[in-house]
């Protein structure tokens, strides 16, 4: 007998899907990073919050997300230190300087090379954000275990099986966001001043996001 009933791993998937293409936090985060550093950034941000689903899957099946239910202390902890690290983010793009450029308006060869480009890093900064959210926590701990049914037994395997397929369908759709964002995004960027524009508004977004998860409750 198969681990999961097929009828509600169908409806699992299907209200997956719908919660997946809902525009959200990694959504956002993902739109951001694409629209900053092209697709590569985009596609990498969309693993990075993928491998972040996957933690918290393991977390809350091994029962670690039940610390953040039940202790305010630690879901406060974690929920400022996710955003903190997102107001870190918008404002080192923010404050990222522009290259500067002679009177011809071609870069300044003499100047200081610019940083290694996000998309190198954007993963790493996808994978902290995502875990650092609580509320992804405690959205496993309440959506998941509708669709499991203890009849089967096996209740951990049916949790983890059907979090990492709800992890999968969120970073398709997500790698579909990413990309498109970056590819868009790059027709633009080639003129120094929607560049410096677009590091504006995506800095501006990951304050917002920080901002909206300092402010958030436990539900």
């Amino acid at each position: 007998m198969l681990p999961i009933d097929a009828h509600l791993y169908a409806a699992f998937v299907a209200a997956g899907l719908l919660l997946n293409i809902t525009p959200g936090p990694d959504m956002l985060f993902v739109l951001a990073s694409g629209s900053s550093g092209g697709p590569g950034a985009g596609a990498r941000a969309a693993l990075g919050i993928g491998v972040g689903s996957v933690v918290h899957t393991i977390a809350a099946t091994v029962g670690l997300s039940q610390v953040l239910a039940t202790s305010a202390t630690a879901f406060a902890i974690v929920k400022y230190a996710g955003a903190a690290y997102l107001v870190y983010l918008g404002l080192t793009a923010l404050l990222k300087r522009a290259p500067r450029t002679d009177a011809a308006g071609a870069a300044d060869a003499s100047a200081p090379p610019d940083p290694p480009p996000v998309v190198t890093r954007i993963f790493r900064r996808a994978v902290v954000t995502n875990v650092l959210n609580p509320k992804v926590a405690l959205f496993f701990l309440a959506f998941v275990p509708q669709f499991v049914s203890i009849e089967r037994g096996h209740v951990a395997l049916q949790f983890a099986l059907l979090g990492l397929t709800f992890c999968v369908t969120g970073t398709i759709v997500n790698l579909l966001v990413g990309l498109a964002s970056g590819s868009i995004a790059r027709v633009f960027r080639e003129r120094r001043g929607v560049k410096r524009a677009l590091d504006k508004a995506v800095g501006a977004v990951f304050i917002a996001l920080g901002i909206r998860l300092a402010l958030s409750e436990a539900r």
